[in-house]
């Protein structure tokens, strides 16, 4: 199947209130543009140079989310453009983010990244850092970034129970939060899912999914 019955055939499967961003990591910019003359409008990259380049040489009205994990010293090269950074695990990292964003004169919105897997290998708050993250001081003077919700990432293993109680554990944890606002802080979007296990996080509440093999092919 071709890329653009790939991401009809997806389109078609999801609830209207899931919003789906066609991971395009390490694919040229043909493949993103089949995608885009099929209707993608949000794509998502993990390597900051590389959205970068594609951000130059494609339409301006693709939204870019940066997935992967974020060094602080590139955050500069996507202030003027990235519209969402799903992987936000520190304090420190934020803190750059919104530097940079004020230099753009712009207001950055970011998910916050929730440790739920059991593996070693992957990156993300714990509950209670989260927590004390969004309590401290430092965290509420930051102006010129928007917490807009929680991202999570499941174990990778073929054991759906597993990865159905870790996406529900981030799900209860985004569901304590809803109701907590703030002037840089509105829960709103829940960031888990991939090709291998979206339709279980949909189950479980996501309001985003980020595929990529799906749509364009094993890497």
């Amino acid at each position: 199947m071709s890329i653009s019955e790939n991401l009809l055939r997806i389109k078609n499967n999801l609830p209207e209130n899931v919003h789906l961003v066609a991971v395009s990591k390490t694919k040229p910019v043909e493949d993103l543009m089949e995608a885009y003359h099929a209707g993608q409008r949000i794509f998502g990259e993990n390597k900051i140079q590389e959205m970068t380049e594609k951000w130059e040489q494609m339409p301006k009205d693709i939204q870019w989310h940066m997935i992967g994990h974020v060094q602080t010293n590139k955050v500069k090269y996507m202030a003027p453009y990235v519209n969402l950074i799903h992987g936000v695990d520190s304090l420190k990292l934020l803190i750059e983010i919104n530097k940079q964003a004020k230099k753009w004169r712009r207001v950055i919105p970011c998910l916050l990244q929730v440790y739920i897997a059991t593996e070693e290998t992957k990156f993300g708050l714990a509950h209670d850092e989260l927590l004390q993250l969004i309590h401290s001081d430092e965290f509420k003077a930051l102006e010129n970034i928007k917490i807009v919700g929680l991202m999570g990432m499941a174990s990778f293993t073929d054991n759906n129970d597993k990865i159905r109680s870790e996406f529900q554990s981030l799900k209860d944890i985004f569901d304590y939060l809803q109701p907590y606002q703030l002037s840089n802080c509105h829960f709103q979007q829940l960031s888990m899912g991939m090709s291998g296990d979206y339709q279980i996080a949909i189950e479980c509440g996501s309001t985003i999914v980020r595929i990529g093999s799906s749509i364009f092919g094993s890497r």
